[in-house]
């Protein structure tokens, strides 16, 4: 828990310093960002000793403007293999990511439904991806509270446009 309160709070120290945190629930935070305007659930990758290039998190996010809702993303902890599968395992669900860089994330918005609707009924969320060295690696997260922070972040955003 002392991980994601420290990650949060590099977060609400960006520049703009324009972050409201919504609360903590769990493994995961919800944040509103009025002036793009967005809200989203966060949470920091479960950690490991293995090889990391970025710092993974991932988040759901809403953006009023766009009309976005529930948009589901994935910051890996390594660059990704070109044209290589992604794999999201949630319990007995697997869903096939679409992404580059170092960042993955669903396909389309029915994905993005069947993903946050799996995240609700599941502890633990896994992607299995290829790293551009061609190694296969892995990132886990807790859903611990994610689905009251996603609850936070859409009734966050609501009145946002």
């Amino acid at each position: 828990m002392r991980w994601l309160i420290a990650f949060s709070a590099l977060l609400v120290a960006a520049p703009a310093m324009a972050r409201d945190s919504l609360g903590m629930f769990g493994e995961w935070g919800a944040f509103r960002d009025a002036q793009v305007p967005r809200c989203y659930a966060l949470a920091k990758a479960m950690p490991s000793t293995l090889k990391r290039e970025y710092q993974p998190y991932a988040d759901v996010a809403w953006w009023p403007r766009q009309g976005v809702r529930g948009q589901v993303h994935f910051r890996l902890s390594r660059k990704l293999a070109p044209n290589a599968p992604i794999t999201l395992i949630l319990g007995r669900n697997r869903f096939s990511l679409t992404g580059g860089g170092g960042d993955a994330w669903a396909p389309d918005k029915a994905t993005d439904a069947a993903i946050i609707a799996a995240m609700r009924s599941s502890a633990e969320m896994i992607v299995n991806a290829r790293g551009a060295d061609g190694q296969r690696f892995s990132n886990s997260w807790k859903l611990d509270g994610a689905a009251s922070a996603m609850d936070a972040a859409a009734v966050g955003c609501a009145q946002l446009k």
